[in-house]
């Protein structure tokens, strides 16, 4: 573990009060990326809003991550 490093994270496009994330996936998960811009959003007083194709699965950890923060974090199928 003496390698390991901290990283961070950069939404794919940002508005006054949202962060966006997109993802091109058949399944997502909560992901390091996805609760580092979560945090960030939540810090900032921001939404998270995550854009996935419609039919993406979501992991459990993710479905309960979004109702714990239902008023922060926010997916959208297109």
């Amino acid at each position: 573990m003496r390698h390991q490093v901290p990283r961070g994270t950069l939404p794919d496009a940002e508005t006054t009060d949202a962060l966006y994330l997109f993802k091109n996936v058949r399944g997502l998960r909560a992901t390091y990326q996805i609760r580092l811009l979560l945090y960030r959003a939540l810090k900032e007083r921001r939404k998270l809003i995550i854009r996935v194709p419609n039919g993406c699965k979501l992991d459990t950890d993710l479905s309960t991550l979004r109702k714990e923060q239902g008023r922060t974090l926010f997916i959208e199928e297109v």
